[in-house]
């Protein structure tokens, strides 16, 4: 006894004028209807095809497809699924299978910024400064800076020699004052003058220094 098949498959090459995709659930693309010279036609992307489609292909656009034919025999129904989709204005070329547009965040303004320059406290680091007390000096200024949150706007920078060694500790502030013979315990009065505005002079130390303008 001979088994009967109810469906017959073959390929298929057609072209048409792209119409529309055909979107399941609100966001699955299923197939492409096209205008072709026997009517609107739906065909039924395969699966390689419906996550690589280019969604924005314009309406209108002539389309050379490939696949299989699938012909129900009971029902009469031929049912139509693209293996190739390709252009087909004058060469045939094919069309280009990119992903789904990706949208790009939209920013105000795409040019940095400028950083506003942070003021500089110079520091000389020669080794007669040091002997003096310039390594505790450096530690006071970081610990008054960061007592008054001003970190990301003053920095302290190390220098050669400033010429002064017997008088050292040498340490230049940003308004081009020069402190000669500074300790650790007299940075408070020096930030109180220079910095009044972060935080309040504090009256307790009053130290007599020496400074060269």
């Amino acid at each position: 006894m001979g088994v009967c098949h109810s469906k017959d498959v073959s390929e298929f090459c057609l072209e048409g004028r792209f119409i529309e995709f055909v979107i399941k659930d609100g966001y699955k693309l299923k197939g492409l209807l096209l205008l072709t010279a026997d009517g609107e036609c739906y065909i039924k992307l395969a699966k390689h095809l419906r996550f690589t489609f280019d969604w924005r292909l314009p309406t209108g656009t002539l389309l050379q497809v490939v696949g299989q034919k699938k012909y129900d025999a009971k029902t009469g129904k031929v049912t139509l699924k693209a293996e190739r989709v390709m252009a087909a204005s004058g060469e045939v070329r094919r069309v280009q299978t990119i992903s789904p547009i990706q949208e790009i965040p939209a920013t105000e303004n795409t040019q940095p910024k400028p950083q506003k320059a942070k003021a500089t406290i110079l520091v000389c680091q020669k080794s007669d400064c040091m002997k003096r007390g310039g390594k505790a000096v450096c530690q006071a200024l970081e610990a008054a800076l960061s007592d008054r949150g001003l970190e990301d706007q003053v920095t302290i920078k190390g220098t050669g020699c400033m010429k002064n060694c017997k008088a050292g500790p040498n340490v230049v502030m940003p308004d081009k004052t020069r402190y000669t013979r500074i300790q650790a315990d007299q940075v408070l009065t020096v930030m109180n003058k220079h910095f009044a505005d972060s935080q309040r002079a504090d009256n307790s130390h009053q130290v007599v220094i020496s400074t060269v303008n």
